[in-house]
């Protein structure tokens, strides 16, 4: 069964189900428009999922805008009243496609009421997220739509007085992670904290990220595979203090075939990475391997710095003036500092 809303621009909102076999209509008298922050308006053009039409109802040609709830499975609720419609009218009226929001994630719309709806939205206006913001912030944590500012004003504050993080960098906090603000304090941000502190990772306001990451779950879990693979635990930590994007990495398909590729291809020493955590950070088929194939084919060996810091002009650049210079013997200690590149 496929089922749609239409909202008319007129004072009355007509409702219809409509299956293989019969097409019934509702009228019933549409709700209030909701008030928009002025930073909101005009902000976008309507979705793609909304679709003018046109309605004949008794006898009268009616122009509206149908939006269609395009999940199969997912349908209007039984008792679509007035207040979910205002909602719907509100969320479209912010530029949040209100339709894709209830297809991936319909408790969220069905959980949040109006007025706690409009009072975040007012709360982010009056910290000056603009609406393009707001929306890519619903886009990234839908859930933010059902918290309270009674919920977030804790994570602002936690923000500020504990981890450090400078007012007038809010914003740029919260757009990189949202999440952050759907967060709790005492049962995950804080802890979070106290173990980036524990490994001695001084600026966490600079990798506030991080602080919505399960410890057990995701921290933990890779310092202890660093350790697996031959790491003291003090080498290990001092790794992610040094690099602390590192947390992010998956092992399976980051850690682990970039540590086997170092170890049996590349034939280097564990110390080169403790020193240059930041190799986890390159691509492995676009960089790594071949960059270390054309030193092989070329007889050099750059420090892992050298190899894969510079972008493609100037290891190449370097890479000639090794090959077409005289290369002190690896046994001198000279070997590899006219190569080296800063």
């Amino acid at each position: 069964m496929a089922s749609s809303t239409v909202l008319s621009s007129n004072p009355r909102v007509f409702s219809s189900t409509v299956s293989d076999h019969h097409t019934h209509h509702h009228c019933c008298p549409l709700p209030q428009s909701p008030t928009v922050p002025k930073s909101f308006s005009g902000l976008c053009k309507p979705f793609h999922s909304r679709v003018p039409t046109s309605i004949r109802h008794r006898g009268f040609l009616v122009k509206a805008t149908v939006i269609k709830w395009r999940c199969p499975k997912q349908s209007l609720p039984p008792n679509c009243d007035f207040d979910f419609q205002k909602k719907v009218l509100y969320l479209e009226s912010i530029g949040i496609d209100s339709s894709s929001l209830i297809e991936n994630h319909p408790t969220v719309i069905s959980a949040s009421s109006l007025p706690n709806i409009r009072s975040t939205v007012e709360f982010f206006t009056s910290m000056d997220f603009s609406a393009i913001e707001f929306r890519r912030i619903v886009g990234m944590c839908p859930e933010i739509l059902t918290s309270r500012v009674s919920d977030i004003l804790p994570v602002i504050t936690f923000l500020i007085r504990e981890a450090r993080v400078n007012g007038s960098d809010i914003k740029r906090v919260v757009n990189r992670r949202p999440r952050l603000l759907v967060c709790s304090v005492t049962e995950q941000l804080r802890p979070t904290l106290y173990f980036l502190q524990s490994i001695g990772m001084e600026e966490v306001n600079r990798h506030t990220y991080l602080l919505s990451c399960s410890v057990e779950e995701k921290l933990i879990p890779r310092i202890d595979y660093f350790e697996n693979i031959g790491f003291s635990r003090h080498d290990a930590s001092t790794m992610f203090r040094r690099f602390p994007p590192l947390f992010n990495y998956s092992i399976k398909n980051n850690l682990e075939p970039k540590y086997k590729y170092f170890v049996v291809e590349m034939g280097r020493d564990l110390k080169e990475l403790k020193e240059f955590p930041q190799y986890f950070s390159f691509s492995l088929e676009s960089r790594i391997k071949p960059r270390h194939k054309l030193c092989v084919e070329m007889g050099v060996c750059f420090p892992l710095p050298g190899l894969l810091k510079k972008n493609e002009s100037q290891f190449r650049n370097r890479l000639d003036v090794c090959v077409n210079s005289s290369t002190p013997l690896k046994t001198s200690p000279l070997w590899c500092s006219n190569c080296e590149v800063d």
